[in-house]
């Protein structure tokens, strides 16, 4: 056998290859491991699993003038991690994945954000700009989303082992669903509050001789009061006044102290929230801006929820056909939404007899006036009332779960000490969410609410989702993240959607966060004007996010040893052998 090398991998196979002396160990291995008879195992140990890795051993026998042994060590996919870490769990059914994503997915948004800007808008004119972005850029970075987190088994920061030059952009949408935490789940508190105040045999806003009516409170009324013409409505002032008591506050600048009653309906979110992640998934189960970012908000790309998610799937699970599957029941949950959202508006034009421009509204004032007054209309009101507001539970405990839950898991991923303290550490953020979410439910708690609304994931979720579509396409590269999905699959994805990726939605992203900073408006709140601190306060609170790019991409740059030119290249991208 003059000429030739034995190869013997211990702990993998026992099978005997010839190749060229000139080859090194580990190409000579590679080979092996990619040939049709071991594609996809080696030795009986499964190659579908890249974040993992053991030593293998190599023995290169070559037979030339005697025998010469040399040993050499490369790195193969395994079930479990060398220090003896417990394979990552993953979810105990399918159903369970798809349920969590569409829970997120199809969230308050649905109910009061799409209908209202689908009104605000034109009609039937907004469908147009909605539908090119979900074609162009949501679908596409829903499904890049989606396969990023289940190849690498990674929360949002951990994934960009691929690239570690932009794992500031995990930390971005890390702070971003932190973020809208601290409002999010006040909402949910309302809805409570409302579920508890409906177990009555006459609703609390159907007339105006409760003790926080003021004297303009009339059945309809059009005179103008502290934010506009539609202030004086029972409803309207059970909102305002009976729950939040925004009387009692002179701006932001005033907020006073929290509210027990919604003080303690937060508790109770807080309390349902820790006790469904504090074991993990298994126990889970201008019109163009407007239109890309409600895709954003609608569908949950650029929050690390779909990398959180799918992170928990088995390697081989085909996310593509999740995709389509979600993402479209999303859009369709959408349009039902505003098929019934437009009906109450209607109904309640015409039985006031007034323009339907005078009872539309955004926001809370939608689900927290108009939908209570149109229910108070129906026979059997409370029942009807309960069982709405049980709905909006619902809705946001799904949301806000998967907010959560891309939090926990991305910090968790990344300091894998957390791991042994996930009961602790979902107990600190559940607490420090809700001690940052008491400010909300303050007499002026209406006011932060509304800043953090406007400021915590607008225009910094667009910029983060444009920095995740670079990142993969022309840094890491479609190519090679086709290849990942292959692995997955069976199949690479279309040219459609590489084209998505590599061109369209990364022009499209950028276009978006160039206008909204140009087209930028202050946040009000009916007639209320922020002072510029407030102003200023949000852009901090923004910029936060944002920063985390530049900031980590610096700072590592910094901190590897080497040339310039040898870091930069570092940390860029790494091969899959290299990733860890």
């Amino acid at each position: 056998m003059s000429g030739g090398v034995l190869l013997i991998v211990s702990h993998i196979s026992r099978e005997v290859l010839q190749t060229d002396l000139h080859t090194s160990p580990q190409e000579a291995l590679i080979s092996a491991c990619l040939s049709p008879q071991s594609q996809g195992r080696v030795g009986g140990l499964s190659t579908n699993h890249p974040s993992l890795r053991v030593p293998v051993e190599l023995i290169l026998v070559k037979e030339q003038n005697g025998v010469q042994f040399t040993s050499s060590t490369l790195v193969v996919p395994a079930q479990t991690h060398p220090s003896g870490e417990e394979e990552r769990e993953t979810w105990g059914k399918k159903i369970d994945f798809l349920l969590s994503v569409i829970g997120f997915a199809v969230d308050l948004a649905n109910v009061w954000r799409f209908p209202y800007l689908c009104y605000k808008n034109g009609g039937g004119a907004f469908l147009v700009p909605y539908l090119f972005f979900m074609v162009i850029a949501g679908m596409p970075l829903f499904y890049m989303e989606l396969a990023l987190g289940q190849y690498n088994r990674e929360g949002a920061a951990g994934v960009w082992k691929i690239c570690p030059i932009f794992k500031g952009v995990g930390f971005t949408v890390i702070l971003i669903s932190l973020y809208v935490g601290f409002y999010y789940n006040v909402i949910i508190s309302w809805a409570l509050f409302y579920l508890f105040s409906s177990f009555t045999s006459e609703l609390p806003w159907v007339h105006c001789n409760n003790t926080w009516n003021s004297p303009n409170c009339s059945d309809w009324a059009e005179n103008g009061s502290v934010s506009d013409i539609y202030k004086a409505t029972p409803a309207q002032e059970y909102f305002e006044r009976g729950v939040l008591h925004i009387q009692d506050s002179n701006g932001i600048d005033d907020l006073g102290r929290p509210r027990w009653q919604l003080t303690s309906c937060l508790a109770v979110v807080i309390i349902l929230l820790y006790f469904s992640l504090w074991k993990g998934v298994k126990t889970s189960g201008k019109v163009w801006i407007e239109a890309a970012t409600q895709i954003c908000f609608s569908l949950g790309v650029g929050f690390g929820v779909l990398i959180a998610f799918s992170s928990y799937n088995k390697f081989s699970n085909n996310c593509y056909r999740d995709a389509i599957i979600t993402s479209s029941i999303n859009s369709l949950t959408s349009f039902f939404s505003g098929f019934v959202v437009f009906s109450f508006l209607g109904y309640m034009s015409h039985k006031h007899n007034v323009a339907l421009d005078k009872v539309a509204r955004d926001g809370a004032g939608l689900v927290f006036v108009i939908y209570p007054e149109a229910i108070a209309t129906l026979p059997g009101s409370s029942v009807w009332a309960v069982i709405f507001f049980i709905m909006l539970l619902t809705l946001g405990i799904d949301s806000a779960m998967g907010g959560m839950e891309s939090v926990i898991t991305g910090l968790i991923d990344e300091f894998k000490f957390l791991h042994k303290h996930r009961e602790l550490f979902t107990l600190f953020i559940v607490v420090s969410t809700f001690l940052i979410s008491l400010f909300c439910v303050t007499n002026g708690g209406m006011y932060v609410f509304t800043l953090l609304d406007h400021f915590a994931a607008g225009t910094s979720i667009l910029f983060g989702v444009l920095i995740e579509a670079i990142g993969i396409s022309w840094f890491y590269g479609v190519d090679r993240f086709s290849d990942d999905i292959r692995e997955m699959i069976g199949h690479r994805p279309g040219r459609y959607w590489r084209l998505c990726w590599k061109f369209v939605s990364p022009c499209f992203l950028l276009f978006m966060v160039v206008v909204s900073f140009a087209m930028f408006n202050p946040p009000n709140y009916g007639s209320y004007t922020f002072p510029p601190w407030a102003n200023m306060v949000g852009w901090c609170l923004a910029m936060s996010s944002m920063t985390m790019v530049p900031l980590y991409a610096i700072y590592k740059l910094c901190t590897l040893p080497g040339k310039f030119c040898n870091v930069s290249q570092s940390c860029v991208c790494k091969t899959k052998l290299e990733k860890k």
